[in-house]
């Protein structure tokens, strides 16, 4: 069975009580609390968890400053956090997502319900992770396209290379949509399709290379790439 690690960390017992009540209905909630920030950071650094819940007002070391140590150390740079908190005026909330928080959970909440919230925020965190290793994938695969748009311009390109280049497009066609690059999808599968043709015979090969150029252009316009050398290089 899949477990999923959460840490919580109030300076109130009674709250933690609350907490770890709430999430151990779900069998797949593993929960640590702690009471303090100085707890949470070195609990955080070995036990590596998929979500840790904080309270916003604590003494010593509050909710803003905890999460300020852990983006500082390389151990827990990466662990997303929620903040429970009673402040639930959009400017505080706002406030508290720019410090660096994926979300907030208001106080009161309802015990019965927090699982849900808490899987909510989980899922959440790893698809934004993994939207963020895609943006890396688009930049490799843009320099792809690049190299590939030179060969194809002096009908250079071989098999083999025709290959690659239909083989990225099919690829980007069907995942790019999925993080939010439906632009990017579109442009793909219209190149996917016109190398197919090209190798088949039914159309030029300077229907693809102007595909090609429609993506290239299409991707080197997003804004996880637009600051990148190769769109420079583009320029």
């Amino acid at each position: 069975m899949m477990t999923l690690r959460v840490l919580h960390v109030d300076d109130e017992a009674d709250i933690r009580e609350v907490v770890k009540i709430a999430l151990d209905l779900d069998p797949e909630l593993v929960v640590r609390s702690c009471a303090s920030g100085e707890e949470a950071l070195a609990e955080a650094a070995a036990w590596t968890p998929d979500l840790l819940l904080c309270d916003v007002m604590m003494p010593f070391m509050d909710g803003p400053a905890l999460l300020a140590r852990l983006r500082a150390s390389p151990l827990t740079a990466a662990v997303p956090l929620v903040f429970m908190t009673a402040r639930a005026q959009e400017t505080e909330l706002a406030r508290l997502r720019l410090l660096g928080a994926i979300g907030t959970i208001a106080k009161p909440f309802d015990p019965m319900s927090l699982s849900e919230l808490v899987r909510y925020h989980i899922t959440s965190s790893k698809l934004a992770a993994m939207s963020d290793g895609f943006d890396n994938r688009l930049r490799a695969d843009l320099a792809t396209l690049v190299r590939c748009r030179g060969g194809l311009g002096d009908n250079a390109l071989s098999a083999t290379e025709m290959e690659l280049l239909e083989s990225c497009a099919h690829k980007l066609s069907g995942a790019a949509g999925i993080f939010g690059y439906q632009d990017v999808s579109d442009a793909a599968l219209r190149l996917e399709e016109s190398v197919i043709a090209e190798r088949s015979g039914v159309a030029t090969r300077s229907d693809a290379k102007a595909q090609l150029d429609a993506l290239v252009d299409c991707i080197s316009r997003q804004p996880s790439v637009s600051g990148t050398s190769i769109r420079g290089a583009l320029i």
